[in-house]
């Protein structure tokens, strides 16, 4: 997965906009930041999930997310190591990311392969 690629599955999302903040890439929807690129480098993103959508997500994918560290992290904000993120994986993600902006948690039966 690149930075590119990242950006494009972002913002294919209904209604997805590319902003910035704090001088690295970030993309909104409903008003808020679902998923940013860049921190704390060019080869990591960052989705914001529900943190019980993280732990799955973590645990099932550990070479691919990674809570972030500190309050942040607890609260849901995941690190994607993009080298090894796969772009069906990543693709839930951002839609999980997507949804929780929306205030909503649509349950989805897609399932994310180890």
């Amino acid at each position: 997965m690149t930075a590119e690629q990242f950006r494009q599955l972002a913002l294919n999302l209904d209604g997805a906009t590319e902003s910035s903040h704090q001088g690295h890439p970030d993309f909104r929807a409903h008003g808020k930041i679902f998923a940013t690129l860049q921190y704390p480098d060019d080869s990591w993103g960052m989705v914001k999930l529900s943190p019980p959508d993280q732990a799955r997500l973590v645990e099932m994918q550990p070479a691919v997310f990674l809570p972030v560290k500190g309050a942040w992290g607890r609260q849901g904000c995941t690190s994607v190591r993009l080298a090894a993120a796969k772009s069906d994986v990543l693709k839930y993600a951002l839609d999980l990311a997507w949804q929780k902006s929306a205030g909503h948690s649509k349950k989805t039966k897609r399932v994310v392969s180890k």
